[in-house]
């Protein structure tokens, strides 16, 4: 049987969630690395909308990186991250909204004018005080689909200014993400891979 295809970028959050979710239902992929500047052909034919993380399998393609997610965990999820209260896709829906909205236009402020990055760093923040007042050592009671899919998140808005974000009240959001960059699993899903040229021997993920 072949493999699905897989499309991704190392340093892309969303490519990062889906990779996690992979890696956690242990459903092997052709793992094709995309250089953001240079797409491919085979890459833009298969992505309806140019953006990694894109999944090819043999019944359509996944363009979506919570899709993906999802997709790979209903095929195993031995970690039980489906498991978990519906108020987990409502943390993920903020998360990729106006976390996410706010997130850019504080990393990326130059591509906003008249945007004041500063007010939404303010947003952000705001967002992120109430995910640490909400959740222990998890989310929920343990690990599930709603960790993995904002910690990407999270590691980005982190490390646009990462003494400022160490310095905020925020004890327990701060911990999930330091065990988590310092995780096996964080390390192998960030593992680096040579771009993807059309006839390479196939690369395996995970």
């Amino acid at each position: 049987m072949t493999k699905p295809v897989f499309y991704s970028f190392r340093r892309c959050p969303y490519a990062i969630r889906a990779r996690l979710a992979l890696a956690s239902a242990g459903l092997d992929v052709e793992l094709r690395e995309v250089v953001l500047r240079d797409k491919p052909m085979a890459f833009l034919e298969a992505s309806p909308s140019a953006t990694v993380p894109c999944l090819v399998t043999s019944d359509g393609v996944l363009d979506e990186s919570l899709d993906v997610m999802i997709w790979a965990l209903k095929q195993n999820d031995p970690e039980g991250w489906l498991n978990m209260p519906e108020a987990g896709f409502d943390w993920i829906a903020r998360t990729d909204g106006p976390f996410k909205h706010a997130l850019d236009r504080t990393k990326y402020a130059n591509r906003y004018p008249g945007v004041d990055a500063a007010s939404q760093r303010d947003i952000a923040a705001d967002f992120l005080a109430e995910l640490d007042a909400a959740m222990g050592e998890w989310i929920f009671e343990k690990a599930s689909l709603a960790d993995f899919a904002i910690l990407p998140f999270v590691r980005q808005f982190a490390f646009v200014d990462k003494d400022w974000f160490d310095a905020q009240p925020w004890p327990k959001l701060q911990g999930w993400l330091k065990r988590f960059l310092a995780s096996e699993r964080f390390a192998h899903v960030m593992m680096k891979y040579p771009q993807w040229q059309p006839g390479d021997a196939a690369v395996t993920f995970p």
